[in-house]
């Protein structure tokens, strides 16, 4: 299934609203660094683009506007390839060594008194950010503590 590049931005969106952004979580998996980096490039990658613009016409004269443009093409389009990933990561299917530890955690989170139905069979990314994200919310720091 296909998705557009508008929607795929999107859910990379809200998938990074959604995953914990917890220091329990951030040696594990790569979606901490990404999501901070996506967030400072969203502030300061469209000031950077517009300061390169500006300087290379107003030095360079306006011969060089084709490369002035192009590098602040560049610039704005940094956040874009971080959410780009985000919401390609968010539909990845779970490894089976990752599949098994989201079930097992699932499994605890129930026995501990955590009411929500299974999941999907094949859980997505998405899905293991929004259990985490009841795990940190939810249940208490005893538990959330013997899971890390």
């Amino acid at each position: 299934m296909q998705k557009s590049v508008i929607s795929q931005v999107q859910l990379g969106r809200s998938y990074a609203k959604t995953w914990p952004m917890r220091k329990e979580v951030a040696p594990l998996f790569a979606e901490f660094k990404v999501i901070r980096a996506t967030e400072l490039a969203i502030t300061v990658m469209p000031i950077l683009a517009m300061l390169t613009l500006f300087f290379q016409i107003n030095y360079l004269g306006s011969d060089f506007l084709p490369q002035a443009i192009a590098s602040s093409l560049f610039f704005i389009s940094l956040p874009l390839q971080g959410l780009l990933w985000l919401g390609k990561r968010a539909q990845t299917e779970l490894e089976p060594a990752m599949q098994q530890w989201y079930n097992e955690l699932f499994a605890k989170m129930v026995a501990n008194g955590y009411d929500a139905q299974m999941g999907k069979n094949k859980p997505r990314y998405l899905e293991l950010a929004e259990l985490l994200k009841d795990m940190f919310d939810k249940m208490d720091k005893t538990f959330t503590k013997e899971q890390f």
